[in-house]
């Protein structure tokens, strides 16, 4: 096993979910943050920057280092001393993505470094033990959209194809919604109806973006499993869908755990819907910045 010195880590936004998708669907989006691993002679080196660089740890609790420690746990090696100049380009707590591609990230880097000491069937399956569930982590890794499912703990993911003329629109609003805080408002069982209604719509869901149905995904997009609970610490949900739908969206959804929301529409309306979705937060008096975002292909990447 050969171990190498230094690498950078590119890892893509992601949204998860989709609607109906809950925590087993999620696609990438083309914003990064990028992570430099620098093998050093002694201790830990955590540097930070970008708009909420204060906000990162800079000791062994770091998300990305504890990821890291883990390959070399796994590995059965000693964590080695090394610097993380992490550049911040996903913000944190939005709905986004920003802890999987911490884990991504942290994750690539030791394997890297340890000289591929994980296959990349143990590299998906310690992401997604870390994260705790595929919907982020997945099309982190990998890229594009992405379903995961798993038997007797062995995951399978696959590709959902996304057609080129649907264009994803975000809006990320000026304050965080944590990921516990919006998981404590689900319920702890659902009805045999809700179930059906969300596997149905899943359905529904992967097709649309298959063949670029926009009439498929406006119905499609619907969920009762964890939407209507959500929607009620988002200040503002309502005035911004419909200010989407009304500037030409298919529908409008939770990206994650929120707050940032996330609009399907046809390319040619995606700039009218993000300027609609932004003028209707800040009529609420919540600022947020807004716009069409590209799907990201490539997942995390690795470079020397």
């Amino acid at each position: 096993m050969t171990s190498l010195n230094a690498v950078t880590v590119t890892v893509p936004a992601t949204t998860a979910n989709l609607g109906p998708g809950f925590d087993c669907l999620g696609a990438s989006l083309a914003l990064y943050n990028e992570f430099r691993f620098t093998r050093i002679e002694s201790g830990l080196e955590i540097i930070p920057t970008g708009t909420e660089a204060d906000r990162v740890s800079r000791d062994e609790t770091n998300l990305v280092y504890r990821s890291y420690a883990k390959v070399f746990e796994l590995a059965q090696e000693t964590p080695y001393p090394v610097r993380i100049e992490i550049g911040l380009g996903v913000p944190l707590a939005r709905g986004l993505g920003s802890s999987a591609t911490a884990i991504a990230a942290g994750i690539a880097g030791a394997n890297y470094l340890l000289g591929g000491a994980l296959s990349p069937a143990q590299v998906l399956a310690l992401a997604i033990e870390t994260e705790g569930h595929p919907d982020n982590i997945v099309p982190a890794l990998l890229g594009g959209c992405r379903l995961a499912a798993d038997r007797e703990g062995i995951w399978t993911q696959c590709e959902v194809p996304w057609h080129s003329s649907i264009q994803p629109v975000i809006a990320v609003p000026n304050f965080e919604l944590s990921t516990e805080a919006a998981r404590s408002v689900l319920p702890p069982s659902y009805s045999r109806a809700d179930a059906i209604f969300n596997a149905a719509h899943l359905g529904l869901l992967l097709r649309g973006i298959n063949e670029g149905r926009g009439d498929w995904l406006t119905t499609a997009m619907q969920d009762r499993i964890h939407q209507p609970y959500r929607m009620t610490l988002i200040p503002g949900f309502e005035a911004v869908r419909q200010a989407a739908i009304e500037a030409g969206a298919y529908e409008l959804v939770i990206s994650g755990a929120g707050p940032t929301l996330l609009a399907l529409a046809h390319r040619d309306k995606a700039a009218a819907v993000g300027e609609a979705m932004q003028a209707a937060w800040t009529a609420t008096g919540i600022g947020a910045v807004a716009g069409p975002v590209e799907l990201d292909v490539y997942g995390t990447r690795v470079q020397p």
